[in-house]
């Protein structure tokens, strides 16, 4: 994963309602809904809720499905997947050795 394409999801990550909204998804019993839906289940407007799915979308992590004149919402799994790849690289990268912290440390 390209190092724009971590920062992307990091900025759609970074917004407390849009990690609930992944958690609202996540908790479907059929693993999809549509934006009232999720405005239920948040004090916020469904315009602003749409907005934050729209980020989601643009991100890739969520996917939109037509479902009459509605549109459902999918976790994108095997995308999540990658990015649980990627950060654990990233943070692995970046982290020293625990040696290192010991030797530091001392």
């Amino acid at each position: 994963m390209r190092d724009d394409d971590i920062a992307t999801i990091m900025r759609a990550m970074g917004h407390p309602v849009r990690l609930n909204i992944l958690r609202i998804l996540a908790t479907q019993q059929q693993g999809q809904c549509c934006c009232g839906d999720v405005t239920e289940s948040l004090p916020l407007a469904q315009s602003t809720v749409s907005q934050h799915i729209k980020v989601l979308l643009d991100a890739g992590l969520i996917e939109r499905k037509p479902h009459g004149t509605r549109n459902r919402y999918i976790i994108k799994h095997d995308r999540l997947s990658e990015v649980g790849i990627a950060f654990g690289g990233l943070l692995g990268g970046l982290a020293p050795a625990p040696a290192q912290q010991e030797s530091e440390s001392a």
